[in-house]
Order: C-alpha cells, then structure tokens, then sequence
C-alpha cells in the first residue's frame, strides 16, 4: 500500500491506531478530521512523503515526524490547535 486515507475515521483515544510497521511502504497519508490529539504513536514510515493532518485537534508534540517521516516533503497542519508558531520548530 502506497496511498492510505483515513479522513473522517474517529479515533476515539485522539491517537493513532491500527498503523503499523506494516505499512512501510506508504507514500500517502490522509488523516483528516479524525479527532487526533497526538501523533505520539505513529509508526516509523521511512518512505512517507506526504501527510495530511488538517482539522484535528493537534496542538504539539510534532518532533517524533521528524524522527518517524525522515523523507516526509508536504504536512498540512491546518485547523489544528496550534497556537504557536514556535511548535513547529523541531519540524
């Protein structure tokens, strides 16, 4: 699997689950408006290239994408609760 979309699946705990290691070999990854809180528990997707995390509830935490997406190229945060700017540093 290359390309996943998980828009407007809810998760009830506000984090990710049922993603794996197994999904290795993902390029795409649409969570949008899925009531996330976190990305904390992401799995490590070497190869994803592009995130989508619009209209969540995210307001920090986003340093593991960089240790967990090293080759991550497009994240659109947008209608988060990111209120400041500084949050996205470690990006």
């Amino acid at each position: 699997v290359k390309e996943l979309v998980l828009d407007n699946c809810r998760s009830e705990d506000g984090k990710v689950v049922g993603l794996s290691s197994d999904f290795e070999n993902l390029e795409f990854l649409s969570m949008i408006n899925i009531n996330l809180l976190s990305v904390s528990n992401l799995p490590k997707l070497n190869k994803l290239r592009k995130l989508e995390l619009s209209d969540n509830r995210i307001s920090g935490g986003l340093e593991v994408l960089a240790e967990k997406t090293p080759n991550l190229t497009h994240l659109n945060l947008s209608g988060n609760k990111i209120k400041d700017i500084n949050t996205l540093e470690p990006l």
